[in-house]
């Protein structure tokens, strides 16, 4: 992923489920798109959480934490795509871990274990999110869906992603482009 092809077409923006859209994975949710050019687009979901919270996650890695904010921070279900692969989705600091790319946006994508080490520890970044899995579309797929009106996009606002409580994000992600979700047609019409 490079910093120029995160540039284009929905790269680095969020994505808002339309009430229409029932795939179960997506209905009423948001997505973060890390990353978006000719060959598809890869994004995290950041409105689902999974049924356990990071702790489970670290003392599965065999990671100790003694934080009591990070044993309880939850973690996302990122998409369907390598749903056993985690992702930390982090503001950009000081330190680097040994998988990061920078995102156009300032923020950073990790796979790496020592980011989730780091985090134990009280050392990560300051503001970031667990997630398990990714969303991915093909070629021209997320710009089709887009079209069928599965999909509205609106500008990145990191407080979205790291403050605003889960349960309110889809519906703050759509007063970022001044639509109320309950105007929002289930139908796309084109002329």
């Amino acid at each position: 992923m490079s910093e120029s092809a995160s540039s284009h077409f929905f790269g680095n923006q969020l994505l808002i489920a339309m009430p229409a859209l029932a795939d179960p994975d997506f209905a009423r949710s948001v997505t973060y798109i890390c990353q978006h050019d000719k060959e598809g687009a890869m994004g995290i979901s950041v409105s689902r959480e999974a049924q356990f919270r990071l702790v489970e996650v670290l003392d599965q890695m065999k990671i100790q934490t003694a934080l009591p904010s990070v044993a309880a921070q939850p973690v996302f279900l990122g998409g369907p795509v390598e749903s056993g692969r985690g992702f930390v989705l982090h503001e950009a600091g000081d330190s680097s871990w040994f998988s990061t790319v920078r995102l156009n946006s300032g923020l950073c994508l990790t796979t790496s274990r020592d980011v989730l080490e780091a985090i134990a520890e009280g050392k990560g970044p300051r503001r970031y999110l667990v997630a398990l899995g990714y969303a991915g579309w093909g070629e021209g797929q997320l710009e089709q869906e887009v079209l069928q009106n599965s999909w509205l996009n609106a500008p990145l606002d990191p407080d979205l992603l790291f403050s605003v409580p889960i349960s309110q994000r889809w519906q703050r992600a759509t007063d970022l482009v001044g639509v109320k979700w309950q105007n929002l047609s289930a139908y796309a019409g084109h002329a």
